[in-house]
């Protein structure tokens, strides 16, 4: 009995190193297939439940996980193919240990399908069960930034400044820092999906909409939008090292619209032929027409937006994107995005289970069925479904909908084959991602060392950069500064503070923080200019207060603190602002104040810092300021930035990246060409390089280039600067001027911008002088290219600048900006330089008719008028020829239009009329001899 005990045992081992040996052999096999090929083979292994279960994002309440939970069963029995975590569900608890246990949960989260995986494959050696394949979860969160509503983590990690502080920046490189840190940490802690960042082009700033976009945008400007996102998604990449999947929001813009899609499906009035020109060109930047993999989205977030006269008829509407078939596939048709489709890019469509949604079919008279809500959204195109907390009119509770989602989902798959193809699609598409982050499906891989959590908050000083490079001085403008800018507080200056104080918390168990406190900026000047730092201030001549004390004090409230005592008091009165809103009454206390209370601030020196968006003040509000700037975020950094301006221990360095009406700044016109530069022009030596020669890290000496007629002239600008200093946006148009020896030809059309560059190439025609000059409006001021092309390859190039005489040009190095060309065909070189054969021709078709002439009058018996004529004839021709090489007026137009037939008909006609004015004369004189 105990042989054959021992017997059964060594079998067992044996099929359990097998069972072991076999997938370990698999999985090596599969190390070196591309991700494509990995995700179709593990596709035909799985069930349907399991590829149906891929379709899902779900959300769950709070972080335990353990087998009693909804989301355990949903992991376990429903295949789930990911989750989001939100501070709203409380998936973040006890901020002093947010890193920890967040780590925890994200890997307790990937450990229920591993283990259960591990589990089955057991089971699989004593029973015929089917395994269960280990599929990694996505593990998503939306951290945009700026701290609360739109960050989920308020705590632990590196603060993220808000998108439109990035914007002030102008810098790509700072953008893809932030980038870097962002996928960094995140990935540290176990998240592989970032949904995030927002694309949406702030074109016009809505502040009085109930609820506005403000700083959860980069700017109001497509062209930097797309660079800074394409940016910021590259340093996600690279930060994470591919482990981060990276989900640009709101697919296809939700910059036009009046509120944001979380609340309310929101309704825009354009055309896809607008949305294609502004809303959709970061969508194109980061997918077909990304510049490499790394700035590329891995899938887009699809928001329920509709428009009005998408397909140019104002009087019909779509259905939000993420549930219309029809609009979604136009969208989708679109090169850029079907390119990127077929190369795998996944369209995740946004929360069903949001407020929005619901509230659109109720306003429809539709009941809320998340079933069929769920369907439609697959069925219109996305890919992965994001359920968030859906609940069916008809279901107690989330858990129960999704259930039922999914059981249908189920169910359609066995029963419809198109239904079953459209699946596989989609899951090979999630499976194909999956297999970019991780290469093989295992949990070491898949799950961050704990070992990596001290190296997370710790890059303060990329932030720093931010908030000192996006600080702005919106008010006055530079060209007031000398006369109008107050000069930093004095010892003896009394100084209140008005802070509008939010608070914010991280569980609905945690304590409310405030997003910035009370004394924030008060207790930052003191520490960096009170007795403990510089000493220019006296700390106890600092008062703060909230815009709820100063609204009670509007208000005429007896429990009002003694605000208007310290006010009359003060020097300065500084407002630290956040976004206002109509739904917020304090919020408007910045406002009513200036309105109500104008004898508390005369002979005041008043201070506004925005640390939301800036464009909430109006002209009338910003006449009465001594100083107005924008800082875009409100975390320490940002308020040690204020209080350093306050000081001018440092200069405002951004520019608005947004309009703002309030002091006449529009974006278009800011970004447009500055008229005070000089547009740099130079031969473009970089058009004939040889692909090798990019290899060189030595440059080498470039030869002066020698042109002849017939040759292209390659010609490009230098970086065209906007009104801000920086380059202007690609596609803006800049116009060649030719002057071909005395004549002007302008291409044409317009060349375009590519990174503040634009390139053209000019077939040369004639030879002579040629002088070539840019405009690009309302720059109208460039450099001067002159070349002399003559018969012989020998040639002077000279480039003259409006301010300098004629120097010998430099070859400027190689630039890698794309090439834009175009041709010129100038006129003829015998319009501009008459020679000998020209003349011989003229002076023989003058005698030609001179000769014909004279034998018409020798006929008639007039010898004397055929002298006459003959020799007219000559003269007329030669006349004619000489007002042609002279270039009097109207002969360039003739022989350009012409050619060498023109000098001949022209010679032509000056010898008929020689030939004419002698007959006529003739002809006159004999009437006058018989009629005298």
């Amino acid at each position: 009995m105990i042989r054959i005990n021992r017997l059964l045992f060594l079998l067992f081992l044996i099929f359990g190193l097998l069972s072991n040996i076999i997938p370990v052999r698999a999985n090596l096999q599969r190390l070196g297939q591309d991700p494509a090929d990995k995700a179709h083979n593990l596709l035909n292994s799985l069930s349907p439940a399991e590829k149906v279960g891929q379709l899902f994002l779900v959300s769950f309440k709070g972080t335990n996980v353990d087998s009693t939970t909804p989301i355990y069963n949903l992991i376990t029995n429903y295949h789930i193919g990911g989750v989001i975590l939100s501070a709203a569900n409380d998936n973040f608890d006890q901020p002093d240990k947010i890193l920890e246990n967040t780590l925890a949960l994200t890997n307790n989260l990937q450990n229920i399908g591993w283990i259960q995986s591990q589990t089955a494959l057991t089971e699989t050696i004593t029973t015929p069960t089917p395994p269960i394949n280990f599929i990694p979860l996505f593990i998503g969160i939306s951290q945009e930034g700026g701290g609360s509503p739109n960050d989920q983590i308020l705590s632990g990690l590196t603060p993220f400044p808000d998108a439109m502080a990035l914007g002030a920046t102008w810098s790509p490189q700072l953008s893809q820092q932030v980038g870097s840190i962002v996928g960094k940490e995140l990935t540290d802690i176990g998240f592989n999906l970032l949904l995030g960042p927002a694309l949406d082009v702030l074109e016009t700033p809505r502040p009085e909409g109930s609820i506005d976009l403000g700083t959860r945008s980069f700017g109001g400007d497509p062209f930097w939008v797309s660079t800074l996102g394409s940016a910021f998604i590259q340093g996600v990449h690279e930060g994470s090292q591919g482990k981060m999947a990276v989900v640009p929001k709101n697919f296809p813009g939700n910059g036009g619209s009046d509120r944001p899609p979380e609340f309310e499906v929101a309704t825009v009035r354009k055309s896809l032929e607008q949305l294609k020109n502004f809303d959709l060109m970061p969508f194109f930047a980061v997918t077909g027409n990304s510049t490499s993999a790394e700035s590329r989205a891995d899938a887009l977030l699809a928001a329920h937006i509709r428009y009005q006269g998408f397909q140019e008829n104002i009087r019909t509407t779509t259905r939000p994107i993420s549930l219309d078939p029809e609009a979604f596939n136009i969208l989708m048709s679109l090169p850029a995005l079907a390119s990127w489709r077929e190369n795998g890019g996944i369209v995740i469509c946004d929360n069903l289970g949001s407020p929005s949604v619901k509230k659109f079919y109720q306003l429809n008279n539709q009941k809320f069925d998340g079933r069929l809500v769920t369907l439609n959204a697959f069925l219109a195109g996305n890919d992965i479904l994001y359920l968030g907390n859906i609940t069916s009119d008809d279901d107690p509770d989330s858990y129960t909908t999704i259930s039922r989602i999914v059981d249908f989902f189920r169910q359609k798959y066995q029963e419809d084959p198109a239904f079953a193809q459209r699946v596989d699609q989609s899951v090979l598409r999630i499976l194909t991602l999956k297999y970019r982050l991780y290469p093989e499906f295992t949990l070491g891989m898949v799950q961050p060392p704990a070992t990596k959590l001290s190296e997370i908050g710790t890059s303060q000083q990329v932030t720093l950069d931010v908030a000192r490079q996006a600080a702005t001085l919106i008010s006055p403008r530079p060209e007031e500064l000398a006369s109008e800018l107050p000069n930093p507080p004095r010892l003896s200056d009394h100084l209140v503070i008005f802070t509008d104080v939010r608070l914010a918390q991280q569980c609905s168990q945690c304590p409310p923080q405030p997003i910035i406190g009370v004394d924030a900026l008060a207790e930052t000047i003191k520490r960096l200019y009170g007795s403990q730092g510089s000493g220019q201030i006296w700390p106890s001549n600092i008062k703060s207060y909230s815009f709820e004390d100063l609204l009670l004090l509007l208000n005429k409230n007896p429990t009002a603190p003694p605000i208007e005592s310290s006010i009359k008091s003060a020097t300065w009165i500084i407002f630290a602002m956040l976004n206002i809103s109509k739904d917020n009454p304090n919020s408007q206390a910045i406002q009513r104040f200036l309105a109500e209370r104008p004898d508390l601030f005369q002979q005041k020196k008043l201070i506004v810092f925005a640390f939301g968006a800036p464009y909430y003040l109006d002209a009338t509000d910003i006449s009465k300021l001594s100083a107005y700037y924008a800082l875009y975020s409100d975390s320490d950094v940002f308020i040690e930035t204020a209080a350093r301006l306050l000081f001018h221990e440092i200069i405002p360095q951004g520019a608005l990246p947004v309009s703002v009406p309030g002091i006449g700044y529009d974006l278009i016109t800011a970004t447009s060409p500055d008229p005070a530069q000089t547009i740099t022009l130079a031969i473009d030596t970089s058009v004939n390089e040889s692909p090798s020669s990019t290899q060189t890290t030595t440059p080498q000496p470039q030869p002066t280039p020698v042109f002849k007629v017939g040759d292209l002239l390659p010609v490009r600008t230098g970086q065209i600067l906007d009104h801000n200093g920086h380059i202007v946006p690609d596609g803006t148009p800049v116009q060649f001027i030719i002057n071909a020896s005395g004549e002007l030809v302008s291409l044409p059309q317009p060349i375009t911008t590519k990174d503040g560059i634009a390139r053209a190439l000019i077939k040369i025609t004639s030879s002579g002088i040629w002088e070539i000059r840019a405009e690009s409006e309302p720059a109208k001021q460039s450099d001067i290219i002159r070349l002399e092309i003559p018969k012989e390859e020998v040639q002077l190039i000279t480039i003259i600048t409006p301010t300098e005489a004629a120097t010998p040009t430099e070859i400027p190095p190689p630039s890698p900006t794309a090439e834009i060309t175009a041709e010129v065909k100038a006129a003829s070189p015998r319009v501009l330089h008459p020679n000998i054969i020209d003349w011989l021709t003229a002076l023989i078709i003058s005698a030609i008719i001179g000769y014909a002439s004279y034998q018409i009058a020798l006929f008639l018996g007039q010898i004397r008028a055929g002298v006459q004529s003959g020799l007219s004839s000559i003269i007329g021709g030669l006349i004619a020829y000489s007002y042609l090489a002279l270039q009097l007026p109207g002969s360039l137009l003739l022989l350009k239009n012409l050619g060498t037939f023109g000098v001949i008909v022209f010679t032509l006609l000056g010898a008929v009329l020689g030939v004419s004015l002698v007959w006529a004369i003739r002809t006159i004189r004999n009437r006058q001899q018989f009629h005298p």
